[in-house]
């Protein structure tokens, strides 16, 4: 039987124990299938964010820098946003927006290695979205991943001692956190993150990224499943995040089917992508400066 049983009404009734979740995600997504979104729509939110607002400056600085072989100074979101281009934006405030949300949502309780791993599968989600032949948004891939592991934090805010017994027992019996959680909680933490997510009315597609990503078959039609489940695999076996829990697990032949991805010679560029810029993310956001693009 479940030691300390985890339903959907508490973990709902709990999320006004958290922050807000961040608009500018809601409205990042909304403005993928606007035509009409421009930089000018999304530096209006920006500015009202400092810290985004101060990652954005801080990218287009480098990035002028770069191009001219000379120290530059640019002052305004708007000229920032126009320089690095609306993908960049979107990526600094997506990773911005929910790295603030986690950090304070955890309360400061969070192991390090959270939000790195977030970061590492969130990117390596985006680049899978961009690299196979499955029509994904990399945005939304970017979120999915991030979020993938959202359970978690809601376990270690508001279980922390029932949720430090699960991962001991997965760690002495050399088995899945999930299946520990099962025991523990009798729901695991993708699921427990799925009803987050639709509670933020996130899109389904994200909601069944985060609430399969540990099924090697997953059931859902959207394509973000298999997508993310992928992405945590290459995040572990590139071994990306710091952790000492990163185990490598097989990657179901249908999955990979379904998103045309295909593991020849051609993806090896792929992983390096994924490990530079998942390292070089990561290294920003430990010295407080923009997690921008590595050289590609």
């Amino acid at each position: 039987m479940p030691i300390a049983t985890v339903t959907q009404d508490e973990v709902i009734a709990r999320t006004s124990g958290l922050p807000s979740f961040p608009r500018i995600v809601t409205e990042i997504l909304a403005s993928l299938d606007d035509p009409d979104c421009n930089l000018n729509d999304l530096s209006d939110c920006i500015v009202h964010d400092p810290v985004i607002a101060a990652r954005v400056l801080s990218a287009a600085n480098r990035a002028g820098n770069r191009t001219t072989g000379r120290a530059q100074t640019v002052s305004d979101v708007y000229t920032a946003a126009s320089l690095i281009g609306l993908s960049h934006v979107r990526q600094i405030s997506l990773l911005s927006s929910i790295g603030q949300f986690a950090q304070i949502a955890a309360n400061e309780c969070l192991p390090a290695t959270y939000w790195t791993h977030s970061v590492a599968v969130g990117i390596s989600a985006e680049e899978l979205a961009l690299h196979v032949t499955a029509p994904i948004q990399a945005e939304a891939a970017l979120i999915a991943g991030l979020l993938h592991d959202v359970g978690q934090l809601w376990l270690f805010r508001f279980r922390a001692e029932a949720f430090a017994m699960a991962r001991e027992r997965a760690c002495c019996r050399g088995v899945g956190l999930e299946s520990a959680e099962q025991e523990q909680f009798d729901v695991d933490h993708a699921r427990i993150g799925a009803w987050l997510a639709e509670h933020w009315n996130l899109p389904p597609g994200i909601v069944a990224g985060i609430n399969e990503h540990h099924k090697a078959f997953p059931t859902t039609k959207f394509q973000l499943a298999p997508l993310v489940g992928i992405a945590e695999v290459l995040a572990s076996a590139l071994d990306l995040g710091g952790r000492s829990e990163n185990k490598v697990t097989g990657i179901s032949s249908d999955a990979c089917k379904s998103l045309g991805l295909v593991f020849d010679k051609e993806i090896q560029p792929l992983f390096g992508r994924i490990e530079a810029r998942s390292q070089h993310a990561n290294r920003m956001f430990a010295t407080g400066t923009s997690p921008t693009h590595a050289p590609r």
